[in-house]
């Protein structure tokens, strides 16, 4: 039930996410087989065949692989995928399968907030670390040299957007590879691979799967050579999901297209409401015409994205904010299907005001959702 092959980019979002990954139908046999617990396999005689540890391989990461694969790349026969124990595993595994001492990284200075820790260790490595925000192409100025460059687009928490295309294709002329973080856009909205990425990365843990009740990460890539340094990674650090998760994580897919659209169409209605209330500075979403990343978006991506980002004029007002929601729960994290917000200053890892919101719209009755914000922003006026 593999959906390589050249049709495989004709049929919709939906239909592919219903049927990705799934095996060939088997008499009396589950159309999604369940999760297989196994730390060894038999194997007599010489080593042959898929699974021999189960630090390798499992065979219920290979129907989840396929899925992500299919999801990433349509049509593309020639792409790998491989799961891990959480998304922070697998942007570890392409930073550190691919650079040496003595390379150079080109990070974004406005991504997720454990990049500073990453930077930390590859510089004690012997890793240059080089880094450039997301808008504005100005990655190109420090591009030369460097063995990788690393985007995040939308960025993790501002939603700044840059050109992928664009970008690696000047990383490529100068000989280094490019990995993209897709955990925001989902491969539903935008396929990196397809705009010239070398690396789709993403953390399964947000809307990939949407229910906030387990963590993945996963690497989709093209090189076969580049991808063996990943597995190779995987295997060292044995940094491998649980045969329960990634289970969850595939049947999870099969809603994703009805997630996807129903959490982006509420997330534009959210942000539209909130363009109107003159406390609410800052707003951000790349699905907004007149949002600074709109032009740039709608040339690569799908879709635009469930998560909202805007700046209240004070802290206190900004938590008065969150404790007067009733439909959304104060949580990091984003994607899944009940909304969340956060004052993400309070981490100390984001350059944010300390007003600033990250909100994460979920599946909720959009009319609903929408008054619970106004709501709350009125009663936590002074």
């Amino acid at each position: 039930m593999s959906d390589t092959g050249k049709d495989a980019d004709r049929v919709g979002d939906g239909t592919r996410a219903v049927r990705a990954g799934l095996p060939e139908p088997v008499k009396h046999e589950p159309t999604l087989p369940g999760p297989v617990f196994a730390a060894h396999f038999h194997l007599p005689g010489e080593v042959t065949g898929p699974y021999a540890y189960g630090r390798d391989d499992n065979p219920t990461w290979t129907l989840l692989e396929r899925a992500i694969g299919e999801l990433e790349a349509p049509g593309l026969g020639d792409v790998e995928s491989l799961v891990f124990a959480s998304g922070m595993a697998a942007i570890s595994s392409v930073l550190f399968s691919q650079l040496r001492a003595g390379d150079a990284v080109v990070l974004p200075s406005d991504g997720y907030q454990a990049l500073p820790l990453v930077r930390a260790q590859l510089e004690a490595y012997g890793i240059e670390v080089r880094t450039a925000p997301t808008d504005g192409d100005a990655q190109l100025d420090v591009l030369d040299g460097a063995q990788l460059l690393w985007i995040e687009s939308p960025s993790n928490p501002g939603l700044d957007v840059c050109d992928i295309r664009r970008l690696a294709g000047a990383a490529h002329a100068r000989g280094a590879l490019v990995a993209v973080d897709n955990t925001l856009a989902t491969p539903l909205g935008q396929r990196p691979l397809e705009l010239g990425a070398d690396f789709s990365v993403a953390s399964g843990t947000k809307q990939l799967t949407g229910h906030g009740d387990l963590l993945l990460g996963y690497v989709t890539g093209r090189d076969a050579e580049a991808m063996a340094a990943v597995r190779r990674w995987r295997k060292i650090v044995g940094a491998i999901s649980g045969p329960m998760e990634a289970w969850l994580a595939h049947r999870s897919i099969a809603t994703l297209q009805l997630r996807v659209d129903r959490q982006n169409a509420t997330a534009l209605a959210v942000a539209e409401a909130l363009r109107q209330r003159p406390e609410v500075s800052g707003l951000r979403y790349p699905g907004l015409p007149d949002d600074p990343a709109h032009k740039v978006a709608a040339q690569q991506m799908r879709r635009y994205g469930c998560v909202v980002s805007f700046t209240l004029p004070t802290r206190a007002r900004a938590e008065r904010f969150l404790d007067a929601l009733h439909l959304v729960e104060d949580a990091t994290s984003f994607g899944g299907v009940r909304s969340t917000a956060e004052r993400r200053g309070r981490w100390g890892g984001d350059p944010v005001p300390e007003g600033f919101i990250r909100m994460s719209v979920g599946a909720e009755d959009p009319e609903d959702l929408v008054a619970d914000v106004l709501r709350a922003l009125d009663e936590s006026a002074e």
